[in-house]
């Protein structure tokens, strides 16, 4: 059967009509293989579905001779889209669910009357990075995802000027022009996300910036942050000393910081490693909310 025929055979249904511990088991037995799993439970999807603006409406399950074989999700926002979540059960791989996935999705885009799209695939996953291109994505760029276990050492802050932040001053930052961000640390994921706090640092030479971030329970995600004044590696080391001199214990993992980012020598230098990297690919011309306030 060749990949237009198949696909034909492949029904596309809205992930609304699963519930979302359904949706959790397919998606889990869709990365049983892959080369980054990230399993997920009902509790982290349903999170992951508010956080990042995913409607399930316009989300796909594929169906073939009455199997779940593969989900997509996508993302809205008001004047783009993004492709997440996109599994395959590893049985079916190359029998084109993948691709009608991708082609439904993309309909729902232009159903929306939205022409430009996001993705971020793990760099090497070569089928998936093929998939894109063929459909239209190109590459913008690389993005790391960095960890750092609690050190053994005590942190000593660099000596500053450090004023905390209350969520709604931290939002406001966030929200100010920080140039072309993923779809995950852009204004809107922050915004939905609780338990976030801020910094402000001024250094003794005039330097200044700020960082903004998730704290939980056993950890410390999604940081959002700015120089303002003087070298950002430099702004880095000293906000991050302040914050894990605060938080001595807790475990770090940060998304999809751009490989070209001025302050990621200060991260590396406080102890962060890299765990991955995925290549952001964009699909169409991207509008001006994307090019400059995000």
């Amino acid at each position: 059967m060749n990949s237009l025929n198949a696909q034909a055979a492949i029904q596309l249904i809205p992930a609304s009509q699963f519930s979302i511990d359904e949706l959790t088991a397919i998606y889990n037995q869709t990365r049983v293989d892959y080369m980054i799993p990230m399993p997920m439970n009902a509790a982290r999807l349903r999170e992951y579905v508010e956080t990042y603006d995913v409607d399930l409406n316009r989300s796909l399950v594929a169906v073939e001779a009455g199997e779940k074989r593969g989900v997509a999700m996508l993302g809205v926002r008001a004047d783009r889209t993004w492709i997440t979540r996109l599994g395959v059960l590893p049985s079916t791989r190359r029998g084109g669910v993948g691709e009608a996935l991708m082609r439904g999705l993309l309909a729902q885009s232009q159903d929306l009357k939205i022409n430009f799209s996001m993705l971020e695939v793990i760099k090497n996953n070569v089928p998936a990075h093929q998939l894109f291109l063929k459909l239209g994505f190109y590459e913008v760029g690389e993005l790391l995802v960095l960890r750092r276990s609690p050190a053994n050492l005590q942190i000593e802050p660099v000596i500053a000027d450090a004023r905390r932040l209350e969520r709604y001053e931290a939002l406001d930052l966030v929200s100010d022009d920080r140039g072309t961000q993923p779809w995950t640390n852009q204004s809107e994921s922050m915004s939905h996300v609780e338990d976030v706090f801020g910094m402000h640092l001024t250094l003794a030479d005039g330097s200044s910036g700020w960082i903004v971030y998730q704290r939980q329970k056993f950890l410390l995600s999604r940081f959002i942050y700015k120089t303002e004044n003087g070298d950002p590696a430099k702004m880095a080391y000293a906000f991050l000393s302040h914050l894990h001199h605060q938080y001595p214990r807790l475990d770090t993992h940060i998304e999809n910081v751009q490989a070209n980012d001025l302050h990621l020598p200060g991260f590396m230098k406080m102890g962060y490693v890299e765990s991955f990297r995925r290549i952001e690919m964009w699909r169409g011309t991207p509008p001006d909310s994307i090019l400059s306030s995000n």
